[in-house]
């Protein structure tokens, strides 16, 4: 059994991966270094690699991390639920991960622009899985009537592009928007969005 981390050991586990992840979300795998990451955290690089043996490393734990956060607001789509309150209610989780979770998602785009070489397996096989499953739910509610006749694989994709944009092109919605929030409104704008879209 491994020895429990002392306090001080989970300060600085804690400071690394919040490093990681602050330098991975801005410069990508390949951009970043140990280096980076080490003087992020406040740490030597020797200390830094007595907690991680690599850069590799920190990158996966900070994956792993990730894609169960980022699995969890498709999950919780109910097919027993209010099929158009089911939708809206996925926007919405997944515009609060994106509000509330920038780097994570940030560090998510970056795996998925360099090939996902770290999780391609995941996405052909629990991702593919999830979402094949929940748009089988879609396509049901579509043929029962419930819901307007939608391609509920691209209906699932509209929802990641219009949330993750706003933390993945961050810089440029707050470029455009200047000094208003570039989450005011959005929320309503969505269940605006996909009322009109779904309503039978």
């Amino acid at each position: 059994m491994e020895k429990p981390l002392t306090r001080i050991q989970q300060r600085n586990q804690t400071a690394i991966l919040s490093a990681g992840l602050d330098i991975f979300s801005q410069f990508g795998f390949r951009g970043s270094t140990l280096d980076q990451i080490a003087d992020a955290a406040g740490l030597s690089k020797p200390n830094l690699l007595y907690y991680f043996p690599s850069k590799d490393a920190i990158h996966e734990v900070l994956l792993a991390r990730l894609l169960e956060t980022w699995l969890d607001p498709l999950r919780a789509l109910d097919g027993n639920g209010d099929p158009i309150a089911e939708i809206m209610g996925y926007a919405q989780r997944k515009l609060a991960l994106s509000r509330d979770f920038p780097r994570e998602s940030r560090l998510f785009a970056n795996e998925i622009l360099q090939g996902a070489p770290r999780i391609l397996d995941i996405l052909r096989t629990e991702l593919k899985d999830m979402v094949d499953e929940k748009a089988a739910i879609i396509q049901a509610w579509a043929d029962a009537g419930k819901i307007a006749q939608v391609d509920p694989h691209h209906l699932i994709f509209s929802v990641w592009a219009l949330t993750q944009h706003y933390a993945d092109f961050d810089v440029q919605v707050r470029a455009v928007m200047g000094d208003r929030d570039p989450h005011d409104g959005v929320a309503g704008f969505l269940n605006t969005l996909y009322e009109k879209l779904l309503r039978p």
